[in-house]
């Protein structure tokens, strides 16, 4: 469920990252690929594995291997026992491109996909063959113990790099993000976007939620084409973050998923209005932005440096009318009072449908950030919409709220997601002094569109009972009297 790379695990990344260091690779971003690199080509052998022993187990065919016949000797089990020239040969040589065009035939309509687009570029530098055996060696050692393991290393990678946050970039936990895709519940039909996508956590989520959950549309041919080559749309101007993103969604079994650079934000980014029914995103808070080339359309929405009332702006553009959205935003969105906050946050409510504010605590993204945030749900109608808003205070999240985010079991997520399901029937009837409750529009709109949840809960105080004071005063001074005393026996038989 966490996660932070914490124990054994950590320790075992901190070693590849020192072997790297101590190889002569000083460069933290080239670090960072070349193990990424490895990672991934590791992942692609033990998810092949997996099949084969599946397949072996009914009798069956492999259905579409990764690796041909003629490509076995490519297979990090394979490799990883040579002696070190021969595996450096073979890794440089015959791994290394197989993995650049590993996405090349996976194309719509013969256009080369997003995952071949971001290796190109793609460069294996790991200097020495006794280098690469220690760090094959150390990456061998390493557990994928659940489904994102991959997205979990580099996050942890990025913090070694300083780097997490200072352009407003962090992972969102999975677990965070699987709350949020359980509340929107995607389906086959959807088209779904993040246009801050990182390691397009937010996708995969989506993928394996409809996966397990809407089976029956990936029975359909043309929904499960559809699920291939034209739900999944993740945008990102860090090309590292994009070869990341086309990784984790090949490792996830997308086969062309549309993860492509785009400075969201800028002036001409994409003719993409109206062309999502979903967005689930983690925009970046902070950061540079350059004000000349922002698009004019999102500025005539919110005329603002701000990159988080932007992305809400961009979010409505990119949404058809009907399309939903669930979006972590800074606390401040919600009750900012300069011209641009409050106008986003009247347009939510009175020109779309603002569903909910769930309230998160202020450390769901430690250590990388301590920043106080809530997660916006609502509805694109460009015609209002809004009766009422929920809103729930998510007090805990199964993990310890410190640096250390270790396993409590204090865990308010499932709970969200059963209230939310719940929320136009009998949360209706919850008091303002419980963790969830409802808020007329009318309420909202009178309090100038204040969107924090302590503008609206009550806090129910406890009568306490005190004593009459001048009983209290009378037992201290017989207590003085009775410690004067025992002053005066003891300086009594001190003479």
């Amino acid at each position: 469920m966490t996660s932070v790379i914490t124990g054994e695990l950590k320790s075992r990344i901190d070693a590849v990252w020192n072997a790297f260091w101590t190889g002569g690779i000083s460069n933290p971003s080239e670090v960072v690929e070349q193990i990424t690199y490895l990672l991934f080509i590791r992942r692609l052998d033990d998810l092949e594995l997996a099949k084969e022993q599946k397949a072996a187990f009914i009798g069956a065919p492999v259905k579409s291997p990764r690796f041909t016949a003629e490509q076995q000797d490519l297979r990090w089990h394979v490799f990883k026992d040579l002696d070190p020239e021969t595996m450096y040969e073979v890794v440089s040589k015959e791994v290394f491109p197989f993995l650049q065009q590993l996405g090349s035939a996976q194309t719509v309509d013969g256009a080369e996909s997003t995952y071949a687009t971001h290796m190109k570029d793609a460069r294996f530098t790991i200097p020495t063959p006794n280098l690469l055996t220690k760090v094959v060696g150390l990456v061998d050692a390493i557990e994928f113990k659940h489904r994102d393991t991959n997205g979990d290393l580099y996050e942890y990678l990025l913090s070694k790099l300083s780097s997490a946050g200072v352009n407003g970039q962090f992972r969102t936990p999975r677990h965070i993000i699987d709350m949020m895709v359980q509340i929107m519940d995607p389906h086959g039909k959807d088209r779904i976007v993040d246009p801050a996508c990182g390691t397009a956590g937010f996708l995969i989520g989506a993928s394996e939620y409809i996966r397990e959950h809407h089976k029956e549309d990936l029975l359909n041919a043309g929904l499960r084409e559809h699920f291939h080559h034209e739900m999944f749309h993740g945008y990102d101007f860090d090309s590292t973050m994009l070869r990341i993103g086309s990784m984790n969604m090949l490792m996830h079994g997308i086969e062309d998923p549309d993860i492509r650079y785009r400075d969201s934000l800028s002036q001409g980014a994409g003719d993409d209005e109206d062309a999502y029914t979903l967005v689930l995103a983690n925009p970046p808070f902070a950061g540079s932005l350059d004000y000349e080339t922002t698009s004019k359309d999102l500025l005539a929405v919110a005329k603002t440096k701000k990159t988080e009332l932007l992305f809400l702006a961009l979010f409505l553009r990119l949404l058809r009318p009907g399309g939903r959205a669930a979006v972590i935003v800074p606390d401040g969105v919600l009750f900012g009072s300069t011209k641009a906050h409050k106008a986003l946050r009247q347009s939510l409510v009175d020109e779309h449908k603002l569903d909910a504010v769930i309230k998160l605590p202020s450390g769901v993204f430690k250590p990388y950030a301590g920043v106080s945030t809530a997660i916006l749900c609502f509805t694109k109608t460009g015609v209002g919409g809004t009766d009422e808003v929920w809103f729930y205070d998510v007090t805990a999240d199964g993990l310890s709220l410190d640096d250390k985010r270790s396993p409590v079991e204090a865990n308010d997520l499932p709970d969200v997601v059963a209230r939310w399901a719940e929320k136009d029937g009998t949360e209706r009837e919850r008091a303002r002094t419980e963790q969830s409750f409802t808020v007329p529009v009318e309420e909202i709109r009178e309090q100038g569109y204040d969107l924090s949840i302590n503008r609206y809960k009550e806090i129910e105080f406890e009568e306490v009972e005190h004593r009459d004071p001048l009983e209290i005063l009378a037992e201290i001074e017989v207590l003085n009297e009775q410690i004067a005393r025992g002053t005066a026996e003891l300086k009594e038989m001190l003479k």
